[in-house]
């Protein structure tokens, strides 16, 4: 089979290569992989921030969709042709994570979708919607997954207030699952243009970060003082300080993402005096995942997708990402087989 390989901690190293197909055993399936997406994980993995990538000819991509062509054995609920989508961590099937489900991700500590087979545990499958292609059912195991539960963790109702910072994958599909839910939706990014779309999506606020660079003051200002009831905080460092001061009393900051590093200094006292949630996101379970999957369904819910690469321009799709111009998500079409 196609396999794309990183044999060093570069990006520059992902190759094409022909591999053996994996075969499933008990308990697992085999899918023929017909898309995938990438995330910030994918880059920190093939730059050699995080997983196993430096492991000889590592199989990446933390993000795919297909369909089963094998089933092994004692696998039940599951038959060849089913069209499904892998979650990541896929020992995680439901309830809290620990540390006995934790360690098996997709992309990062075993091999990924970056190939066209892959071997899963059926227990982390959730099956793709009727309304949903192969590439849109790709972006969702990770950034529609984490804005589920971001969604779910803030209690988003109506009238709710929820701040997303930028215009990635997380922060899009936040948009529309809170929009559904009735709450109202102030957005920021550095670009004017990716403003207009979040608008075009339902944002009820922009703000450009860079021609106001207080954007908290402008969250309290819009929302008479009170603040935001969610914060899905997807920078880290660089935005930490200013999600708490527009955060509202007994509001909730789901951390996402780290784009900005991994050390974080905060003021103690704003989250003590709001009493604030602080929530730390590892995407979610199965379980998580095929909820994600209902919500979509039953709203009607589409990715935003900016840009599909072919299997053969994978190495495009990672540099494109590495830019950071991208609104919604990078997918990768795998083509006929």
């Amino acid at each position: 089979m196609r396999a794309f390989q990183l044999t060093s901690l570069s990006i520059d190293s992902l190759h094409l290569a022909d591999v053996p197909t994996p075969k499933p055993e008990a308990g697992e399936v085999l899918v023929r992989l017909r898309a995938a997406s990438l995330n910030y994980l994918d880059l920190m993995v093939g730059s050699g921030r995080l997983g196993q990538a430096d492991m000889p000819s590592f199989i990446p991509g933390t993000d795919g969709a297909g369909e089963i062509v094998e089933v092994g054995s004692h696998v039940s609920g599951w038959s060849v042709g089913d069209r499904v989508v892998p979650g990541l961590i896929v020992d995680w099937a439901s309830g809290p994570l620990s540390r006995s489900t934790s360690g098996s991700m997709r992309g990062v500590t075993m091999p990924g979708s970056l190939a066209d087979y892959a071997v899963v545990p059926a227990t982390s499958l959730a099956r793709i919607p009727e309304q949903l292609s192969f590439v849109e059912a790709a972006t969702l195991p990770i950034a529609a997954t984490t804005a589920w539960n971001a969604i779910v963790a803030g209690n988003v109702r109506p009238g709710a207030v929820v701040v997303l910072l930028g215009t990635g994958g997380v922060s899009l599909f936040a948009l529309q699952f809170a929009k559904a839910a009735g709450a109202r939706v102030i957005i920021t990014s550095s670009s004017d243009e990716k403003l207009a779309r979040a608008r075009e999506l339902g944002a009820d606020v922009t703000i450009n970060y860079v021609s106001t660079p207080g954007w908290d003051e402008v969250v309290l200002d819009e929302t008479g003082g009170d603040g935001a009831d969610l914060i899905v905080e997807t920078v880290g460092p660089a935005t930490f300080a200013r999600s708490l001061n527009a955060a509202a009393f007994a509001g909730t900051v789901y951390v996402v993402g780290f784009v900005s590093g991994m050390e974080l200094s905060i003021p103690v006292l704003p989250i003590n005096l709001k009493t604030l949630r602080i929530i730390g996101s590892n995407t979610g379970s199965t379980a998580n995942l095929a909820d994600t999957v209902r919500a979509i369904k039953g709203g009607g819910i589409k990715p935003v997708i900016d840009r599909t690469f072919s299997f053969e321009d994978t190495q495009a799709a990672y540099r494109f990402l590495e830019s950071g111009s991208h609104f919604g998500k990078v997918a990768i079409d795998f083509g006929p087989q």
